[in-house]
């Protein structure tokens, strides 16, 4: 086969009008080869095909698909995490263009513009839905919540799961959080949740939650509402939502709320946080670390009391609060008593004098029984009998005594 420029050199005379005989002399080749290349034409020329390599991602690849079969969502960072428990020696980059091409690429939106705040400045907070079927209630599927509250400047995340969204869960939730980062940002940032916001007046400002109002300014922080329609300006805690719930949350196997929290804690302290951020670049820890000296200190005095109800005692001695039920002791003299429902606990009020404090239910249809609220009732003694008419007391003696005594009747009777 001719080089590719003398196929071009010949192909370019007979464009010009050259005879063939007058191309073959001056390239120097047959008239024969002369008349077959330009017949012929050039070529593409063709291979070939290639022997597949072995990848060193290849003995994983039936656990990627079925893993992202079962939950599409998981992310390439949780995907290596496992597949290097299983021996994958590997790079990221190697697994993340794979998990690429194994599952359809999410639609896009709007780009939003990224803003920073400085250290101790701002922290956002917001709810979001999971649904979970705890294996010791396999048989039903449950709505859990998760509180996130997410720092602006390192990206730091606090969390935990609840039964409910209610204002004594949001409180005590942000009161856990700022006693785990051992400070107060200076304001937070909400979502237009109805414990937080309740909506706007005529001239257009946001009407907060009074309790949150009084809980803010006793921790001493600024509370403000993300624009309406835009979630997107809370971004620093919607995304790790979707953070946790793709790299954490699927696929995992919960034995009920409490162990959730544990695993969720230890997937904190162990994953998210010691990670580097990706719009941040830098390691969480070592961003907190900085902005940590930064926060407010904590009040010394924790916030008081949430709300006060009135609440009727059942027959059974139990007030009901939040859909669960708190006892009050036997001696309670009053139907109707007061309630003050705390951020972590039930105080239980009667004339004004504490009766009752329980730790704070989650969930619904639970109870709390507190010990000595119900007297213990001894059981009558064997010895002595009190007898109903003389008030005297009659001991108790065995059959065989007074089958001996019958005897002794009847034999003093023959006699006679």
């Amino acid at each position: 086969m001719k080089k590719l420029g003398d196929l071009i050199m010949i192909l370019d005379l007979h464009r010009q009008g050259l005879k063939v005989a007058a191309i073959a002399r001056q390239v120097g080749i047959d008239r024969k080869t002369v008349r077959k290349y330009i017949a012929r034409g050039i070529e593409v020329p063709s291979y070939g095909p290639r022997q597949p390599r072995d990848r060193l991602l290849d003995p994983w690849m039936d656990y990627l698909k079925a893993r992202l079969e079962a939950y599409p969502g998981l992310s390439a960072r949780r995907l290596l995490r496992e597949i290097c428990e299983r021996g994958y020696t590997g790079g990221y980059s190697t697994v993340r263009d794979t998990v690429r091409t194994l599952r359809p690429a999410g639609g896009g939106g709007a780009f939003a513009v990224r803003f920073e705040t400085p250290p101790g400045q701002q922290a956002q907070v917001d709810f979001a839905q999971f649904r979970v079927r705890f294996t010791s209630s396999p048989d039903s599927v449950q709505i859990v919540w998760l509180f996130s509250m997410v720092l602006g400047f390192s990206r730091l995340i606090w969390g935990r799961f609840a039964r409910r969204q209610t204002m004594q869960t949001v409180l005590a939730c942000h009161r856990a959080a700022f006693e785990a980062i051992g400070g107060v940002p200076r304001e937070i940032l909400y979502d237009r949740m109805k414990t937080a916001v309740l909506g706007e007046d005529e001239d257009g400002r946001v009407v907060y939650n009074r309790t949150l109002g009084e809980f803010a300014h006793h921790y001493g922080f600024l509370p403000k509402a993300c624009r309406a329609y835009r979630p997107e300006t809370k971004g620093k805690v919607e995304r790790p939502f979707r953070y946790i719930r793709e790299d954490f949350f699927l696929g995992g196997t919960f034995r009920d709320l409490d162990d959730l929290n544990l695993q969720f804690g230890n997937w904190l302290g162990n994953v998210a946080n010691p990670r580097v951020h990706a719009s941040t670049d830098r390691v969480v820890n070592e961003a907190f670390a900085e902005e940590r000296p930064t926060l407010q200190t904590l009040p010394l005095i924790p916030f008081g009391a949430v709300l006060k109800l009135e609440r009727r005692i059942s027959h059974e001695g139990m007030v009901s609060v939040g859909g669960n039920y708190y006892s009050v002791p036997d001696a309670t003299r009053r139907r109707v008593v007061e309630v003050h429902s705390l951020a972590d606990e039930i105080q239980i009020f009667e004339d004004n004098r504490l009766i009752a404090r329980h730790p704070l239910l989650e969930g619904r249809r639970q109870r709390s029984l507190l010990e000595g609220h119900r007297r213990q009732y001894r059981p009558k003694e064997e010895n002595p009998i009190p007898h109903g008419f003389t008030g005297e007391q009659v001991t108790r003696r065995s059959l065989d005594f007074y089958a001996a005594v019958g005897q002794q009747l009847a034999a003093s009777g023959a006699t006679a």
